[in-house]
């Protein structure tokens, strides 16, 4: 009944158009101060506890390196070596985008600059070159979603913080899944674009990919940086983050000099921002968790499941669901530290490992964020393209319908997630 309750008013209190961070916060007040007999004291301390956990620095430097790539020139240097690579097979330029938001989702952690970065430049480019603006936003529009699969991300960080799993361990897990999916997105691009004979670019010599590689490497080697550091163990993620964010502002100011010293301000103010909204809904969420489990919630649910004999199977197929339908009203961190602390017990009950579980929340996520009415992918690309919500909607159906696929795929396959870790002792 409690339960009822309490996602009762977060329904109406979201409904109403308040922002979710708020609406985590009075749902937790109205409920404690009208329902429970728990003393403010505790709630006081568990909120404190709950929010100085190490991994939550990596989000603001994550963050922070994210916004001096996206400001610096590192985005477009990474088109042109991918266009080198790709650009002359069918569809070259979609298929470059793809690869191109593959390598910036795995510097800069973050979906919507992954969006911006690459199709502010490149979608211009498509149109010049004769292709539909359609095709060139559904292309950017599902691929800018690889920047929370493909390491370092910010939604596993949160995954991390709210259910203490390894971050070093979700790094490596979403490595092949990664890969997987940007193959998947530039296979369905290839076959579209030979089936209406779009253009393809002229073939580079070694020469010019030589050239175009040499260009971008230095935003390429925050790769190596940010994944050798911790797979070596040189660095935990979060050192990772802070080492990332001072390697992104060298190359931006003192190596590619796309930016000035006196842009310097906005950026730490842009990534301040950011981070404080990011770090609020994390507080909030943090006393959501609590209420669940003082309720316990999760753990009726999870005796619930068992005593009526719902496996696995299903129990996968409800959450894919649940987060799916989640994702037509919120953005990943939101969901991710909402109904984690609710799944997590229930998978962990039913023999599912915690990274592979953790993965599979996030493909969920990258769903969510390219299909209506709140896919956050989708209004960037409406404000790069200046197309509406709806046309985009059906420019994206091609790869939208692939990514459900694959989501079937890594939700039944826990090995494609969780071979890369093994193999590499984290598990």
């Amino acid at each position: 009944m409690n339960a009822l309750v309490i996602f009762s008013l977060l329904a109406v209190l979201m409904l109403t158009g308040m922002p979710i961070s708020i609406s985590l916060g009075l749902t937790v007040l109205t409920f404690l101060f009208t329902m429970t007999q728990v003393p403010l004291e505790s709630v006081a301390l568990k909120l404190f506890t709950g929010i100085e956990k190490f991994e939550i620095m990596a989000i603001p430097f994550f963050i922070l390196a994210g916004n001096f790539l996206t400001h610096g020139g590192v985005a477009k240097r990474m088109i042109n070596f991918a266009t080198s690579m790709v650009g002359h097979w069918y569809g070259g330029l979609g298929l470059a985008g793809v690869v191109a938001c593959a390598l910036f989702a795995a510097v800069s952690g973050s979906s919507p600059a992954t969006v911006v970065a690459i199709g502010s430049i490149l979608l211009p480019a498509m149109v010049k070159a004769g292709f539909p603006s359609r095709f060139g936003a559904g292309v950017i529009s599902t691929s800018g979603a690889l920047g929370i699969l493909i390491p370092p991300s910010i939604v596993m960080v949160m995954y991390s913080v709210a259910t203490n799993t390894s971050v070093g361990a979700l790094f490596m897990a979403g490595v092949i899944p990664g890969l997987a999916l940007a193959g998947v997105l530039g296979g369905v691009t290839w076959y579209r674009a030979r089936k209406f004979n779009y253009p393809r670019q002229p073939k580079a010599s070694w020469g010019e990919r030589w050239i175009s590689f040499r260009k971008s490497v230095w935003g390429l080697l925050l790769i190596v940086v940010v994944m050798g550091g911790i797979y070596s163990g040189i660095f935990t993620p979060t050192e990772a983050a802070a080492m990332s964010a001072v390697y992104a502002f060298i190359v931006a100011v003192f190596i590619y000099k796309d930016m000035g010293l006196k842009d310097v301000p906005k950026v730490l103010l842009n990534s301040a921002n950011m981070s404080a909204m990011l770090l609020y809904i994390i507080t909030n969420a943090v006393l959501f968790s609590f209420i669940m489990t003082n309720e316990n919630i999760p753990q009726a649910l999870a005796d619930w499941m068992l005593g009526n004999g719902l496996g696995v199977i299903t129990f996968l197929l409800a959450v894919n669901v649940i987060l799916l339908l989640a994702g037509n009203f919120m953005e990943p961190s939101s969901i991710v530290l909402i109904f984690a602390p609710i799944l997590f017990p229930v998978a962990t009950a039913l023999g599912i490992h915690p990274v592979h579980f953790g993965i599979l929340m996030v493909v969920n996520m990258e769903v969510g964020m390219c299909h209506p009415p709140v896919g956050l992918n989708l209004y960037v690309a409406s404000g790069i393209t200046k197309m509406g919500i709806t046309e985009l909607t059906v420019a994206v159906w091609p790869w939208l319908l692939s990514m459900l696929c694959f989501l079937m795929v890594v939700t039944y396959w826990p090995g494609l997630s969780l071979w890369l870790p093994q193999q590499l002792g984290m598990l």
